[in-house]
C-alpha cells in the first residue's frame, strides 16, 4: 500500500454495518491506484512529493490535554455558533462540543452516531457525490475515515446562526494522518450557514485528508465557509463536492492561510434550472508554502448563473496554483458565468500559476474569465503617499485592501472578523479594521 500503514486500512474496514462495504470499496480503490502522479494534468503543479514519500500512521484519539483545550478555545466561535462540533484527529469529542438548542428538524451530529440509524440521511447521501473513482484522496478518505459530521436541515427550516465544525489535528513523534468527513443535506427551501475550521494543536508533521459533500434541495440556500489554519509543517488535501437542485443557492468562501502544502478541489454541479453558485477564495501565504486551488463550476442545466473570485497574496518563496473551469453542458442555455483570479506578489521569489478555462457546449450563454498576476501597483502607492501615508504603510494598506475585497463579502460575522483581524495583524494595522475604515484611501483600495 502506498505509504499508508496497513493497519490503518484493517481498522477502517472493521465495522460490521452498512458502512462496511463503502469502506471496503474505498480502501480497494486506493490500493489499486495509489497517490496521483504529477504526470497527470490535474496534479501536474501540486507539490505531492513531500506527502507521497512520508509514511503516515493513523492519528488516534487524544486525551483532553491543556494544548488541545487551548487550541479549541482559540478557534471556537463560542455563543456565536448555533452549534459547534469539535473533532480531534477526526474523532468526535462531545465534551469539547456544544450542540446548543436547535430547532426541531435540524440535526447536527457525528457520523458514527448517524450510522446506527437506517433512516439517517447519511445512508441516503454519503459517498454519492464525492466518488472514489474520481479522486484518489477521496478513495483514501472513504476507506479510512472513522467519524465525521452530519448536518441535516429539514424542509423549510432556517438556522439564524452558523453551525461550526472544528477539526483539530495533533502532531506526534511520527507523522500522522486523519480523514475528516462532512455531509451537509438541506431539504427543499431550507437555509443554513456552515463553517468548517481546520487547525493544529502544536507543531509537527501531520496530514489532513478531508472530504465534504453538500446537497441542496429545491429552493434551499447554504452559505458555506472554510477556514484552513493548519500548522505550517502540516499537509492539507480537501475535496468538496456540491450538488444543487432547482433554484438552490450556494455561496462559498474559502480561506487558506496555514499548512506547508494545500490542495483544495471544489466541484459544484448545478443539476437543475435556476440553481446558482457564488464561489470566492482567499489565499494568504508566505515562506515556502504552496496552495493549489482547483475549481469546477458544472452548468448541467439551463438558466444557472455562477460567479467566482479568487484572490491570492504570496510572500517569500510561496507558490500558488489556481485552475478553474466553467463547464457549460449541451442544453445549458442562458448560462451566465464569470470567473476571476487575481494575485498579488509581495516578493520577487513568489510564483503563481493561473489557469482559468471555459468549456462550452451551448450557444446562448454569457461566460467570461480573467486572470491577473503582479506586484503592488506603484501608482496606487504614490496616490496614498501623496495623501501623507508612508511608503510601508501604503503597501500594507493596499495589500490589506486587496484581500479585504473577499472578506467584506462574507456574511458570517465570526469568519469575516477572524480573517480581517488576521490580515490586520500581518500588516501591522489596528485590529477590527474594516475595508470601509480606509476612508480617503478607499479609492485606491477599490481599484485593486
Amino acid at each position: 500500500m502506498t505509504q499508508v500503514a496497513d493497519d490503518q486500512m484493517a481498522e477502517s474496514i472493521a465495522d460490521s454495518s452498512w458502512i462496511d462495504e463503502l469502506r471496503r470499496r474505498g480502501a480497494a480503490q486506493f490500493e489499486s491506484v495509489g497517490y496521483p502522479s504529477t504526470k497527470s494534468e490535474e496534479w501536474r503543479f501540486t507539490q505531492l512529493a513531500p506527502i507521497t514519500r512520508t509514511r503516515f500512521r493513523p492519528a488516534g484519539r487524544e486525551s483532553h490535554g491543556k494544548l488541545i483545550a487551548e487550541t479549541v478555545a482559540q478557534f471556537s466561535f463560542g455563543k456565536e455558533a448555533a452549534a459547534e462540533l469539535v473533532f480531534v484527529n477526526g474523532f468526535f469529542e462531545p465534551q469539547l462540543s456544544r450542540l446548543g438548542k436547535l430547532s426541531l428538524g435540524v440535526r447536527v451530529m457525528n457520523l458514527a452516531e448517524a450510522f446506527a440509524s437506517d433512516s439517517s440521511p447519511a445512508r441516503q447521501h454519503l459517498a454519492k457525490y464525492a466518488t472514489i473513482d474520481a479522486n484518489p484522496f477521496v478513495a483514501l478518505n472513504t476507506g479510512s475515515f472513522r467519524d465525521g459530521a452530519l448536518v441535516h436541515v429539514a424542509r423549510g427550516m432556517a438556522i439564524e446562526h452558523p453551525i461550526h465544525l472544528l477539526f483539530v489535528s495533533t502532531a506526534g513523534e511520527q507523522p500522522t494522518i486523519s480523514h475528516p468527513r462532512v455531509l451537509i443535506v438541506l431539504e427543499p427551501a431550507a437555509q443554513a450557514s456552515v463553517v468548517e475550521s481546520y487547525c493544529g494543536a502544536g507543531e509537527g508533521v501531520y496530514f489532513t485528508n478531508a472530504v465534504t459533500e453538500i446537497v441542496a434541495g429545491p429552493g434551499a440556500r447554504i452559505d458555506h465557509c472554510k477556514l484552513q489554519q493548519e500548522s505550517l509543517s502540516a499537509f492539507h488535501v480537501a475535496t468538496m463536492q456540491v450538488e444543487l437542485n432547482r433554484s438552490a443557492d450556494f455561496v462559498s468562501h474559502s480561506a487558506s492561510v496555514g499548512s506547508r502544502i494545500t490542495r483544495n478541489d471544489l466541484n459544484v454541479i448545478m443539476a437543475d434550472e435556476h440553481a446558482q453558485a457564488t464561489v470566492n477564495g482567499l489565499v494568504l501565504i508566505g515562506g515556502e508554502q504552496h496552495v493549489d486551488n482547483h475549481t469546477m463550476l458544472d452548468h448541467a442545466s439551463a438558466n444557472c448563473p455562477s460567479h467566482e473570485l479568487y484572490k491570492h497574496v504570496l510572500d517569500g518563496k510561496a507558490t500558488g496554483v489556481f485552475k478553474g473551469k466553467i463547464l457549460v453542458r449541451p442544453g445549458a442555455q442562458k448560462t451566465d458565468s464569470k470567473q476571476t483570479s487575481k494575485t498579488l506578489l509581495l516578493s520577487d521569489d513568489a510564483a503563481m500559476n493561473s489557469q482559468p478555462a471555459l468549456e462550452i457546449y451551448a450557444d446562448d450563454v454569457k461566460c467570461t474569465h480573467g486572470s491577473t498576476i503582479g506586484p503592488v501597483d506603484e501608482e496606487q502607492v504614490f496616490y496614498l503617499r501623496s495623501r501623507g501615508v508612508g511608503m510601508d504603510a501604503a503597501r500594507h494598506l493596499l495589500t490589506y485592501a486587496f484581500a479585504a475585497d473577499i472578506t467584506r463579502r462574507i456574511k458570517v460575522e465570526p469568519v469575516r472578523r477572524r480573517l480581517e483581524n488576521l490580515m490586520a495583524a500581518q500588516h501591522g494595522l489596528p485590529q477590527d479594521l474594516r475595508i470601509t475604515d480606509l476612508g480617503a484611501h478607499d479609492e485606491a483600495a477599490r481599484n485593486l
